[in-house]
């Protein structure tokens, strides 16, 4: 997980796992591969499309936003991560699911209540 520094879009000092946008003309694995490459600086093992979430939500500005995200459990090699994206994570750190830290991302207790039971 990545704690977002200052940089960050939105919510400063929250803990979440990454993401991005896609790209115009760059397929949905293509983005996956280059997130986790940027964000994280390893290659993907393996990947399991987990679902999607349709989310709307006020930001820290009282903006309305949309997001549909498309979630992915990811294996990587532990021994290649290093922080990818110092200027926008902080801090990285690895977690058990049932000691993680805080605060969360707003968005991140919903991931895990829609796939708890995959993430293992």
């Amino acid at each position: 997980m990545n704690k977002r520094s200052k940089k960050s879009r939105d919510e400063y000092g929250t803990w979440d796992p990454g993401g991005g946008a896609i790209e115009v003309g760059e397929t949905v694995a293509d983005t996956l591969k280059r997130e986790i490459r940027e964000e994280y600086c390893a290659d993907i093992i393996n990947s399991e499309f987990l679902g999607f979430r349709d989310i709307h939500r006020i930001n820290e500005k009282g903006n309305k936003t949309h997001w549909i995200t498309l979630d992915f459990k990811v294996l990587i090699d532990r021994e290649e991560v290093k922080n990818g994206v110092p200027d926008k994570h902080s801090e990285i750190g690895w977690f058990k699911l049932d000691n993680l830290p805080k605060p969360l991302h707003s968005q991140f207790p919903l991931f895990l209540k829609k796939y708890k039971e995959k993430l293992f």
